[in-house]
């Protein structure tokens, strides 16, 4: 399926080199490779193609190998489509919900009894993963504009949790830093995991969010912003309930920081061993 919002010229260039099927996006050789620890029958390529205007445009294509009967029946009963049109579905509710983020441009799978291979052509989106860029943000920037990263921060996170949604990945790595003379924007990437809970355990799900967000930001910026982020995150909660989140959301962020230390520790003696 290809996007509306996709532009004539850049339609003809993903026609060309067959990215508007699944056939086509398998057989597809260019690009460069993204390696990334446990893909696993995942693969993801960055794509450069041209635009309407002649100029270079990036995109990613993400490419998802046959799924094991197992994982391909727990999802058809729970009635959840594969991978790569779940994720193209979430970019669109996340737009919605006015969450910068990617494009979806092009996506598809094999049908059958069981769909097997799947794709997903993206945009990017400007900037740098808050993992790798933010530490040199910090050292650089005015308390002001520090404040002005977190607070939109706050709102995207505000915005994707209001509409219903939550991201179950929210880690730095998937938040991305735009810096211009106009000011900084964060977008928002990686949808695939994203999902709308049941309204009694929204709570549950927001509180893993905001600690996988606070455990993979910078320990200087958590120490001197994190109340300014919750202050504009927790619009409308006061008193008891925002007290109750705050500790909430530190226990779960030390519970994932023992589960990272462990980690840590049982690879440091697989490899002496």
């Amino acid at each position: 399926m290809i996007a509306d919002s996709c532009d004539h010229t850049l339609l003809e260039a993903l026609r060309a080199q067959g990215l508007d099927s699944v056939q086509g996006a398998f057989a597809w050789q260019g690009g460069s490779d993204l390696n990334k620890p446990r893909l696993g029958h995942r693969r993801r390529t960055r794509v450069e193609l041209t635009g309407a205007a002649g100029e270079s445009v990036t995109l990613y294509l993400k490419r998802y190998g046959p799924e094991s009967i197992w994982h391909a029946l727990k999802r058809v009963l729970r009635g959840r489509s594969c991978v790569a049109v779940t994720e193209a579905l979430n970019i669109s509710a996340a737009r919605d919900a006015s969450v910068p983020t990617m494009r979806a441009l092009a996506w598809g799978q094999e049908t059958g009894l069981l769909p097997r291979r799947s794709y997903l052509l993206v945009s990017a989106v400007p900037g740098d993963a808050m993992e790798r860029c933010f530490d040199g943000f910090l050292a650089r920037s005015s308390p002001e504009m520090v404040e002005a990263v977190t607070v939109e921060l706050a709102r995207v996170v505000h915005r994707l949790h209001a509409a219903g949604y939550v991201h179950r990945d929210l880690y730095a790595a998937h938040l991305f830093l735009h810096e211009s003379d106009g000011g900084c924007d964060v977008y928002l990437i990686d949808l695939a995991r994203m999902f709308r809970p049941p309204a009694w355990r929204m709570r549950r799900w927001i509180v893993k969010d905001l600690a996988q967000l606070q455990y993979s930001m910078p320990a200087p910026w958590v120490q001197q912003w994190w109340p300014v982020f919750m202050n504009h995150y927790a619009l409308g909660r006061g008193g008891r309930e925002r007290t109750a989140l705050e500790a909430a959301v530190e226990a779960k962020a030390r519970g994932i920081r023992r589960r990272q230390r462990r980690r840590g520790e049982r690879k440091a003696r697989q490899a002496q061993a």
